[in-house]
């Protein structure tokens, strides 16, 4: 089956077209890329048809990395398992594996996610950490993900329960006043309170959905939901020749504009 995963630490911008996807990812200030992202599509009348991924890195690029390689099999192997009925227990499953794995080869680090499966003309987005997704559903951003930061509430009270706290440090919560997100795979010092388990939403796609925009933070932080959309849309939807990677480039360099220095991925789904 058709897959993409190429990007390396040493490299400042990766730009795939793919059937049906693109990506960029670009470089920020730090000494290596740490984002990573995974494109498969065509499972061959297996269980699902397709799975997108966005994996941001901190702490350096190894999670990142371990989970592009690592999720998408270990969901498939529970859907196979579990039968598809039991799709959102699946792909927690899949998460919270993928993490043991990588916390048992005692790496340092860790990723948010985001992930998109495909199947049955349903759409099934998660995430574990603030790697976003958004549909554009007729022009309107719709997200399909809610960001798990500590300054969430809910999620700072699940911190707390667990005996941890939340510090605000220079207007940003952080997790023990360490860590900026609360959920993620890896991050072994703060394992106890850094759950993997995803937030998952499973929506039917119907004519109206027209692209799927999936990125890390280094775009949400500078661009928001509907922004991202309109500057999409005119490369994504109503036009003879589509060219959704200018879109993802453009997307990235807006970013930029506005003084990000992190590293940026946006991959762009095609819906309609």
């Amino acid at each position: 089956m058709p897959s993409q995963t190429v990007v390396d630490d040493r490299w400042k911008e990766v730009v795939v077209e793919g059937d049906g996807y693109s990506v960029y990812c670009k470089k920020g200030k730090r000494d290596v890329m740490e984002d990573r992202f995974k494109a498969l599509v065509d499972f061959n009348g297996q269980h699902i048809q397709a799975f997108f991924g966005i994996f941001d890195g901190h702490g350096g690029s190894k999670a990142a990395e371990f989970a592009a390689e690592n999720l998408d099999k270990n969901i498939l192997k529970e859907v196979e398992k579990m039968g598809e009925i039991e799709i959102i227990e699946a792909i927690k499953q899949g998460y919270m594996t993928t993490d043991a794995q990588f916390l048992n080869q005692d790496q340092r680090g860790g990723s948010c996610c985001v992930t998109a499966i495909i199947r049955d003309n349903n759409l099934a987005v998660s995430n574990a950490g603030d790697c976003r997704a958004v549909v554009s559903i007729d022009g309107i951003a719709t997200p399909l993900t809610s960001d798990h930061r500590p300054s969430r509430q809910d999620e700072k009270l699940r911190i707390e329960s667990l005996g941890g706290y939340v510090d605000s440090s220079r207007g940003v919560s952080r997790v023990l006043g360490s860590l900026a997100v609360s959920r993620g795979i890896g991050d072994r010092s703060l394992k106890q309170w850094i759950t993997a388990e995803p937030e998952t939403k499973i929506v039917k796609i119907v004519p109206e959905f027209e692209f799927l925009i999936m990125a890390s933070d280094g775009l949400w932080d500078k661009v928001s939901n509907q922004e991202a959309i309109d500057l999409a849309r005119p490369f994504c939807v109503g036009n003879d020749k589509l060219e959704p990677a200018s879109a993802c480039k453009k997307l990235v360099e807006l970013s930029v504009s506005r003084g990000s220095v992190d590293d940026a991925s946006v991959m762009i789904v095609q819906l309609g």
